[in-house]
């Protein structure tokens, strides 16, 4: 074969290996930005969903805070008001209340229940102005403890309002201020959110400005960072659709408790009106309804006690056990 030609077919077949890597890179281009874009959706989809979950399970908590302020400055309020006209109250040496004498609420509990009652009092009134919700989110979450539990400047949460609300009872859910040890705000804002702290949460910066990557590898390992922190971010909205149904459960209990408890109030008070205030002169029938309404406070306080959720922001056994051992107790009391 002459020279020439061998120096053309050589050409031509370089070219044609050109043109088909051309191709390729092109394709290679379009499948890394298909990628890309794919692993945007992705981490959008999975910020839309958990977002929405956040936003449903504090309005779940927050509710469940409302509720508590009610019965406590509301059901319980007339209870503690009509209680305290009572003398010479002992339960022990009533015929036939020696069951209903095990229920009942103790003096300590008592206490607890009345301060707990006052502080829901002055909740109440910062409601009407809308700045304590800081402290509202803290009452529904927390058990009556936690709602008492101090700020890192030594302030009762329940009493703060507005922004200093917001901050403490964020700090709170993280476990303390930063000074004391704890997360701060951030790590606060972090459990309030049901999100967990992972490495998938700096994926959102990789694949968000992955647009202008033509690097198909590269694009591949996005979608996988992608994939992960939509699983992070599905942990995160399960956990917050967990705490929406244990804290929408616990409003729903609080509510039949009341309907249970208004009316044994009521009658307390008929009698206390009618027979005056020497509980030792009240007749058996008499003693038991008051017997029944202590124990039904005390039944409401076991549930107001219980917290929805820990320091780290998941699920408590306890509130998870507290309604079926509460509701074993009613059906003792209302027999």
């Amino acid at each position: 074969m002459p020279i020439p030609f061998l120096f053309i077919a050589a050409g031509a077949a370089s070219a044609v290996f050109g043109v088909g890597k051309g191709i390729k890179a092109g394709f290679d281009q379009k499948e890394a930005s298909d990628t890309n874009q794919a692993s945007e959706h992705k981490v959008e989809h999975a910020k839309e969903k958990v977002n929405e979950s956040r936003e449903n399970c504090g309005k779940a908590i927050d509710k469940l805070g409302e509720r508590k302020v009610a019965v406590l400055d509301g059901s319980i309020k007339t209870f503690i008001c009509e209680f305290e006209k009572l003398n010479h109250v002992e339960l022990s040496e009533s015929s036939g209340l020696n069951e209903l004498q095990k229920l009942v609420i103790d003096k300590k509990s008592f206490s607890d229940l009345k301060e707990l009652q006052g502080m829901a009092s002055a909740l109440a009134g910062g409601l009407a102005s809308g700045v304590m919700a800081g402290a509202l989110t803290a009452f529904g979450a927390y058990g009556a403890a936690g709602a008492l539990a101090t700020a890192s400047t030594g302030t009762a949460i329940a009493s703060l309002s507005g922004a200093a609300a917001t901050n403490a009872t964020l700090a709170f859910f993280g476990g303390g201020s930063l000074a004391a040890g704890g997360f701060g705000m951030a790590g606060g804002t972090a459990v309030l959110g049901g999100l967990v702290a992972g490495p998938a949460l700096a994926v959102l910066g990789v694949v968000m400005g992955a647009k202008a990557s033509k690097n198909l590898e590269e694009a591949n390992a996005n979608l996988a960072k992608a994939k992960e922190f939509e699983e992070e971010m599905k942990t995160a909205a399960d956990l917050c659709n967990g705490i929406r149904r244990r804290s929408a459960m616990f409003n729903r209990f609080l509510i039949r408790l009341q309907t249970i408890f208004d009316p044994m109030v009521y009658k307390m008070s008929e009698i206390i009106d009618a027979r005056g205030t020497d509980f030792r002169l009240f007749s058996d029938e008499e003693k038991k309804v008051v017997a029944s309404a202590m124990s039904l406070a005390g039944a409401i306080k076991a549930v107001l006690d219980t917290p929805i959720l820990d320091e780290a922001g998941n699920l408590t056994k306890e509130s998870g056990m507290v309604i079926e051992n509460t509701q074993k107790k009613i059906e003792e009391i209302v027999a």
